[in-house]
């Protein structure tokens, strides 16, 4: 049983290491997109009036917003996961 878990344990890692880096270049997009935006003039800027600037802020948004989510999934897999292998060391321990 105790080589189970571990094979488990194996391919749980394997699988956070990817999601790991996905996160990783996830982030290297949001953070290009910020030093994208500190970039940006302060004062009248051209971005195709108002509208077009409103448009470019919501796109750098949604990407730090869709990075933010992905770090919490992970976090929240992370968790089911070390949930599920402490409670099979748990029940072995008790056996």
């Amino acid at each position: 049983m105790q080589h189970i878990v571990t094979e488990i344990i194996e391919h749980m890692s394997h699988s956070h290491e990817q999601l790991a880096r996905v996160l990783e270049a996830e982030r290297h997009v949001a953070v290009r997109m910020s030093q994208l935006v500190h970039g940006l003039p302060d004062q009248h800027p051209n971005f195709g009036g108002f509208g077009g600037l409103m448009d470019n802020s919501q796109a750098v948004t949604k990407n730090v917003v869709a990075y933010l989510n992905s770090i919490a999934e992970l976090q929240e897999s992370l968790a089911l996961t070390i949930t599920a292998v402490m409670k099979e060391l748990i029940i072995e321990d008790e056996e």
